[in-house]
């Protein structure tokens, strides 16, 4: 099922709608902040202390968040709880003026922490979404406690697109299924982004639940995680995404180069941008709609269609029974087939690493 294209006016009054939300999130959260003057940190200045530059869509943005920043506290896995709040930063590694310049969205991305070097953006985000406004993005350049699924650990070195951000919903059935919108957005995202750019176009594909394949090899993944709080749940979406490292397996510019080798480079700062531009249209489709509408777009993009993999029996005995992949199911499993042609809903083991190394069928009801 497709959704017509919104008319003008509906696109206005959204854009509108979007703009206040935004800015009455900001200012729900400064109300339980805080409030202390921000530094301007040169690079020199900052050894020893997590610094923390504060950016905004605008310059009121900028100052509020600085202000609701003060009072932030690092992850357990950063050696030093000493922060630094800059509103400026020598050399810094990502350009946040190119960023905003591309950004579209009205609830998401506007305010931005970026820092060289954190142990974990989720982390940092996690333990204190009540001092930040909902919709704001965490940026590294390097972590060295990233964190995975199943509470795998992992460093990311410079050359990565790293960040965490921020969102809420009230719908508890739609939670499992958010870090497929994100997957999807991203995909899209860079897609779209190769289009305007006018370079040849990555097919980046979605393994399930989370990971993001080129050409065979992992190039990026997605983690949500969320807590609950009196009719809300508080999600924090983590994503890694490798721009420019071609180790351990390859990168989006690699590709671009071996499709082109005069092509243009892929920017973090743009991918970004986009990918929020896409997030903030297709969340909102989500949130009103449901992922049944986007469920076509997403089966474009991931692997397994078609798919036959072995899986072992949750109430039996019984291992090496091979079944069909459908789709998904409506809590967000995978839809299987059997060879008895009945419908299957396959679910993890908890134990492997790769999620189709360790399928476990349980049989649907009709």
């Amino acid at each position: 099922m497709r959704l017509p294209p919104p008319s003008t006016t509906a696109a206005a009054a959204a854009a509108t709608v979007g703009a206040v939300l935004a800015a009455v999130a900001l200012r729900r959260y400064l109300s339980a902040s805080r409030h202390r003057e921000p530094a301007r940190v040169p690079m020199s200045a900052a050894a020893g202390a997590t610094t923390l530059v504060v950016y905004g869509k605008s310059a009121q943005e900028q100052e509020l968040l600085a202000s609701a920043a003060g009072s932030v506290v690092l992850g357990e896995g950063d050696p030093s709880g000493d922060v630094a709040i800059a509103l400026a930063y020598e050399s810094a590694g990502f350009d946040a003026a190119a960023y905003m310049s591309a950004l579209r969205a009205r609830r998401f991305g506007r305010w931005m922490l970026w820092t060289p070097r954190i142990g974990s953006t989720q982390d940092l985000i996690t333990r204190n979404f009540a001092k930040l406004p909902v919709g704001v993005v965490c940026v590294a350049d390097v972590q060295f406690k990233g964190r995975g699924r199943s509470k795998n650990v992992w460093e990311s070195p410079p050359g990565c697109l790293m960040f965490s951000f921020t969102s809420q919903m009230q719908d508890a059935r739609k939670l499992p299924l958010m870090q497929y919108v994100v997957c999807l957005s991203i995909t899209e995202a860079i897609k779209e982004l190769c289009r305007a750019k006018g370079l040849p176009e990555l097919d980046v594909r979605i393994k399930w639940p989370n990971d993001l394949y080129l050409k065979g090899l992992k190039v990026g993944g997605i983690l949500c995680t969320s807590s609950y709080e009196p009719k809300v749940y508080n999600i924090c979406t983590g994503v890694g995404l490798n721009v420019d490292n071609e180790k351990p397996t390859t990168c989006l510019n690699a590709a671009l180069q071996e499709a082109n080798h005069t092509s243009p480079i892929l920017k973090r700062e743009d991918i970004l941008a986009y990918f929020f531009n896409k997030f903030e249209n297709l969340f909102e489709i989500f949130m009103n709609h449901g992922f049944q509408v986007l469920e076509e777009q997403y089966y474009n993009s991931w692997l397994h269609s078609g798919q036959r993999v072995v899986v072992h029996d949750a109430h039996e005995n019984k291992s090496g029974s091979v079944v069909t992949i459908q789709g998904l199911t409506p809590t967000g499993y995978l839809h299987a087939i059997g060879e008895d042609n009945k419908s299957y809903e396959l679910h993890p083991d908890g134990n492997s690493f790769d999620f189709f190394t360790g399928l476990v069928r349980r049989k649907m009801e009709a």
